[in-house]
């Protein structure tokens, strides 16, 4: 039989900002219906409004891989038909003590971050685009006989901004408060990647902005925020990030946890 486990959390560290495309955005879904016209790569909207939106699984499992990748972690686990990634549940393990690790992998962690879905601003799109998004032709070109075989990628276009993005990172153990740097490294990383598809191709160049830190602590779970961690780029943010954990910790320390 197992042993009960109890896990405390202590408090909460709540990242807010804005998404600003620098180059188009293609986060794709699939085609439902055959439209005359219509673009071969649509991009994934919201069903009620038909805004496009960033899901928060697409940012997280961006971070989670780049983080992988950095960390040389060991890709072990598949979770689809071609998709591997690191998991071994173990506490002082840098990607599996952020990211967790799903149930059925024999080795259960608590996640510690969550990423919400971040919706379009459309007052950030000129009124001239048409349906919030541009089509951008691509073309793969046989290497034999030179014959091009157009296609249409749907795009949400550069300038464009999401918002309001909201990452919270539940600390668990007082050592997580240290860990929460790794999740802005992470962050870092997908600026100088891309986010979404045709990354490769210039697509997904993103930029996270206007940042500010929340923390909630307390049995009361009452919230703080200090105009120090209010930041207009992930770089000035990461340059405080000393003072920020200090911070944190003299507010969970002051407050007692949750």
């Amino acid at each position: 039989m197992n042993k009960p486990t109890q896990i405390k959390l202590y408090g909460r560290i709540v990242l807010t900002g804005d998404i600003r495309l620098r180059t188009g955005l293609h986060i794709g879904t699939s085609k439902e219906t055959l439209e005359i016209g219509g673009v071969d790569g649509p991009v994934i909207r919201n069903p009620v409004d038909r805004l496009p939106y960033i899901p928060g699984s697409s940012l997280k499992g961006k971070m989670r891989s780049l983080w992988e990748k950095v960390n040389a972690a060991n890709q072990n686990t598949k979770i689809g038909k071609d998709t591997c990634i690191h998991v071994c549940g173990k506490a002082d393990c840098p990607v599996c003590s952020i990211y967790g690790a799903p149930g059925e992998s024999g080795t259960p962690a608590p996640t510690r971050l969550i990423v919400r879905d971040v919706p379009l601003n459309p007052a950030s799109i000129p009124s001239t685009v048409v349906d919030y998004t541009e089509v951008k032709w691509e073309a793969a070109i046989d290497r034999v006989t030179s014959q091009a075989s157009p296609r249409q990628m749907e795009r949400v276009p550069a300038g464009a901004t999401f918002s309001p993005m909201e990452v919270v990172f539940s600390i668990y153990d007082p050592a997580d408060v240290d860990r929460f740097s790794d999740v802005l490294r992470a962050l870092q990383l997908v600026e100088d990647d891309f986010l979404g598809g045709q990354g490769s191709r210039g697509s997904g160049k993103v930029s996270f902005e206007n940042l500010s830190i929340a923390v909630k602590a307390g049995l009361e779970y009452a919230e703080h925020t200090d105009e120090r961690f209010m930041r207009k780029s992930l770089k000035e943010l990461a340059a405080v990030g000393d003072d920020l954990a200090r911070w944190v910790k003299g507010l969970l320390d002051k407050n007692g946890g949750v």
